[in-house]
């Protein structure tokens, strides 16, 4: 009677693009438990240590700074604007957000509304033009409780999804690896919006 390795295939993805190297499969599991991995994430620093402590809302600062490459922003509307997310789950993880300042979908003007979901729409065909993902996350967090991070200003979420793409380090480690810099979709993103008028 031995031990049992426990099933590792849907971890194959992310050790062969990772560059991490894989645990061995010859020692029994609780050989490994005692071993931590740390992936140091330092620019989340900035976030973590600040996010309660803001003031006033970083969508409305966002509009007003002057530099849309600085804050991200990719595209402007009549109604609403489209910024990239300083910490996306995915890579080209976009918000289309209003510029009104509102903490309710129902309190969105029906032509906000309307451009929210043209934005949307375009934003589909670009991330998928750019990023060949098999599915598109779409969606609001309306108020603290469901989930909002910024509950102060409705945004609507659009991020590419691809089979897999939750490993173990993001479900357990909380932690994502993102292989382009924000500057670098933030550039790629824009190039598409403006090829696409």
């Amino acid at each position: 009677m031995g031990f049992r390795t426990p099933k590792t295939e849907h971890l194959r993805p992310f050790h062969q693009y990772s560059g991490l190297p894989r645990r061995s499969s010859t020692l029994p599991p609780s050989a490994t438990l005692p071993c931590v991995d740390y992936l140091w994430t330092p620019w989340r620093y900035a976030y973590v240590s600040t996010a309660e402590k803001t003031t006033g809302c970083v969508f409305c600062d966002a509009v007003n700074a002057g530099d849309d490459a600085k804050v991200r922003i990719v595209h402007r509307g009549q109604h609403c604007f489209v910024i990239l997310n300083t910490y996306p789950y995915t890579p080209g993880h976009v918000m289309i957000v209003p510029y009104a300042h509102l903490d309710e979908l129902r309190k969105l003007p029906p032509e906000a509304a309307q451009e929210m979901m043209e934005l949307s729409q375009r934003m589909e065909s670009v991330l998928r033009d750019l990023y060949h993902p098999d599915g598109i996350n779409l969606g609001m967090n309306i108020g603290k409780a469901a989930g909002a991070g910024i509950a102060g200003h409705i945004h609507m979420h659009v991020l590419p999804r691809w089979v897999a793409d939750a490993n173990f380090l993001s479900v357990v480690g909380e932690t994502r690896v993102l292989p382009e810099t924000l500057e670098e979709t933030w550039k790629r993103m824009r190039a598409a919006l403006q090829k696409q008028r």
